[in-house]
């Protein structure tokens, strides 16, 4: 079984990007890889809330030895920022679920500036492409729901009972930090975890 292991820590991007401001775009930047340096525009949604700059850094430290050739899949992409990154650390591809339509326009309008190819946006709500039958396993999943709505748990159950994930598959999971993590898949084992603020990060792999 591949393992995470843990890089050394690097402190050079720990400035948290400011949130998008009503009626203006903000911004995510790419971190690292073919893309790096690069600024994508942010819209301002409801319950929108791109991750820093800070725990992206270190959520593909984590990563680092498991995004290249890595299928990945964002399931509640907002900003993009998670697949993107990784897209540009070279993970082979990547689906973005978004539910809102003026947000998964704008993801694809950002996939177009970047000239990638192997990605695709998936206009519809997470839990219910989920419930139905697998189209392909991933490799990697990113989890980063709205705070307080009851959809990470769900969605996590849904990843494992309809089989969306590799046998080895990475699962990282962001919610709001009061969140009781009491019925993740118990075939699921946490590898990583840290606290930042008001939200809770956690890397497991499915076993």
């Amino acid at each position: 079984m591949k393992q995470v292991k843990s890089p050394p820590k690097n402190r050079s991007n720990d400035r948290k990007l400011p949130p998008a401001v009503s009626g203006a775009p903000g911004e995510v930047r790419v971190i690292s890889g073919k893309w790096r340096g690069r600024k994508l525009a942010v819209l301002n949604a409801d319950g929108l809330r791109p991750t820093t700059d800070r725990v992206k850094e270190t959520l593909f430290n984590w990563l680092m030895h498991n995004i290249d050739g890595a299928t990945v899949l964002d399931c509640f992409a907002g900003s993009g920022s998670l697949a993107i990154e990784a897209l540009s650390r070279h993970a082979s591809k990547a689906s973005l679920i978004e539910r809102d339509s003026k947000l998964a326009r704008h993801l694809e309008q950002n996939l177009q500036k970047l000239s990638c190819d192997n990605a695709n946006v998936v206009n519809q709500d997470c839990l219910s492409v989920l419930s139905g039958t697998a189209t392909q396993q991933y490799s990697i999943v990113f989890i980063d729901p709205p705070f307080r709505k009851n959809l990470a748990i769900s969605c996590c159950k849904l990843l494992e009972s309809n089989q969306w994930l590799t046998s080895e598959a990475l699962i990282y999971l962001e919610t709001e930090k009061e969140l009781a993590i009491t019925d993740i898949p118990a075939n699921w084992r946490l590898l990583k975890e840290k606290i930042a603020g008001q939200l809770a990060y956690r890397l497991y792999q499915r076993g």
